[in-house]
């Protein structure tokens, strides 16, 4: 199943944020690697991969082999970090990335609570008759 833009943009936002979690070396793509990115894919659905190889081409092919075999999506290739998805069917939904909590449907007396508290923190105005008080300048 191919990844949609409009889904492929949410992931690239979501992996902003994360550290690669799974290295490969010098020996290139082995099992053992494909082994733990899977695992990886497993726990996580969304992570990155990091690639020691300076050949562009060899991370294009090491990217298609890692999506080929784990049976997951590229999400996007930044130098030498690898983006990759996999949706887990075990996760609840409620777990799943990108899912929102839902709003809560409380009571009147919550929201009428959440009222009270942003207008008491509305700054108020200082007499008219007091002078306005500069803060000293600094010296650089």
């Amino acid at each position: 199943m191919a990844l949609t833009s409009s889904r492929r943009s949410e992931l690239r936002a979501q992996a902003h944020k994360l550290d690669p979690v799974v290295i490969i070396g010098d020996r290139g793509l082995t099992e053992e690697v494909i082994a733990e990115i899977d695992r990886s894919l497993t726990a996580h659905e969304l992570i990155k991969v990091r690639a020691a190889s300076a050949d562009r081409d060899t991370r294009d092919a090491w990217m298609g082999a890692i999506c080929e075999r784990t049976a997951a999506e590229p999400v996007q290739q930044i130098g030498k970090v690898l983006v990759i998805y996999r949706e887990n069917p075990e996760k609840k939904p409620e777990e799943k990335l990108g899912s929102r909590p839902l709003p809560r449907s409380g009571a009147g007396g919550d929201d009428a609570k959440r009222s009270e508290r942003r207008r008491s923190r509305t700054a108020s105005r200082p007499p008219e008759s007091a002078p306005r008080r500069r803060r000293p300048r600094s010296s650089r």
